[in-house]
């Protein structure tokens, strides 16, 4: 067998090089917050083109006469919530192909958006596989994309969001928006064989003990999704139908809440830190049975035990200065 010729690993070490430049090219333009601030200052000029006419400021005062401003208001975006979303520090170009490069826009410009999977490719891997066995992909499929329910305007993933209130809020609002809205459940349904009427939310959760302060605490897919056993693939995009939906109280309600590694997953680690423990993070928003490590209850137990030593102490001088007195009297 001969050895490799020396060109050859040449060319290989070369391919090596260019993917990695590449790799890392691409994380400056599509991944985190760049830091080069010749980049930074690139990418706020060009983005700021698009502000100059997709914000409300571009809205009130258009940089041209001839524009269409019915069509433009329902293409407005706040830059700071995209400064906050998980596309912060990306050019608006990076997604937003040659199609919209020049204006009046190409009548083709939304062929050139790209797809979200050219940056997650991996991520789309799992969560297509996660998708095909959900009930919106059974009824929808055509129907839904990422944008369905990711604003890639707006939308945190949970690690960033962080506090759990703040990631109910989030999640739940892409739920609630389609199954609480007659105008937005009728637009997915006139792609069903027959036209569904939307289910009241209220009539189909009867079985969920206070549902208002459920839906205010946990998320929709704490019940819909199924739980992962890979905690790092905590949070599944296979929604599951009503009758499959998990209806036992005790997956959250009991030591080994299931929120512990899917809501909570990110606080528990700070808290964790800070405490020493994790279940304050759990029961710092929802009560657990079983789980009594609240800072709360420890404090109140602290607080007992001491005025229990105070009594005992307050007591046995109370005694010892009778005992005093008793002695002089008869003496």
């Amino acid at each position: 067998m001969r050895s490799a010729s020396p060109s050859l690993f040449a060319a290989f070490a070369l391919a090596l090089f260019a993917a990695a430049l590449g790799a890392a090219n691409a994380a400056d333009v599509k991944g985190a917050a760049p830091t080069d601030p010749a980049l930074i200052e690139k990418i706020r000029t060009s983005n700021a083109e698009c502000y100059a006419c997709h914000t409300e400021a571009g809205l009130k005062n258009p940089p041209r006469a001839d524009m269409d401003l019915a069509a433009l208001a329902k293409f407005i975006h706040d830059p700071k919530q995209f400064d906050g979303s998980n596309h912060t520090g990306m050019e608006c170009k990076v997604c937003h192909g040659q199609g919209y490069v020049a204006f009046p826009h190409a009548p083709t410009a939304k062929q050139s958006i790209s797809p979200c999977s050219e940056c997650h490719a991996t991520k789309s891997l799992r969560v297509e596989t996660q998708f095909e066995a959900s009930v919106h992909a059974k009824n929808l499929k055509d129907a839904f994309t990422c944008q369905t329910c990711h604003d890639p305007h707006v939308y945190k993933v949970a690690a960033k969001v962080g506090d759990p209130r703040k990631i109910v809020a989030q999640d739940n609002a892409m739920c609630v928006d389609c199954h609480n809205s007659d105008l937005r459940y009728s637009a997915f349904s006139k792609a069903l064989p027959t036209k569904k009427v939307r289910p009241d939310l209220y009539a189909t959760h009867d079985w969920l003990p206070n549902a208002r302060l459920h839906w205010s605490a946990v998320r929709c897919i704490e019940c819909h999704t199924p739980v992962s056993p890979v905690k790092s693939l905590a949070t599944s995009h296979e929604i599951l139908a009503k009758d499959k939906s998990d209806k036992a109280c005790v997956t959250c309600h009991s030591q080994d809440s299931a929120l512990a590694t899917r809501l909570y997953r990110f606080a528990a680690a700070n808290v964790g830190t800070d405490l020493g423990f994790a279940n304050a993070s759990v029961l710092g928003s929802a009560y657990v049975v079983g789980a009594t490590r609240h800072p709360l209850i420890d404090r109140a137990v602290i607080a007992l035990f001491g005025l229990t030593v105070a009594g005992l102490l307050g007591h046995g001088a109370v005694r010892i200065v009778m005992a005093f007195f008793r002695r002089r009297r008869t003496s």
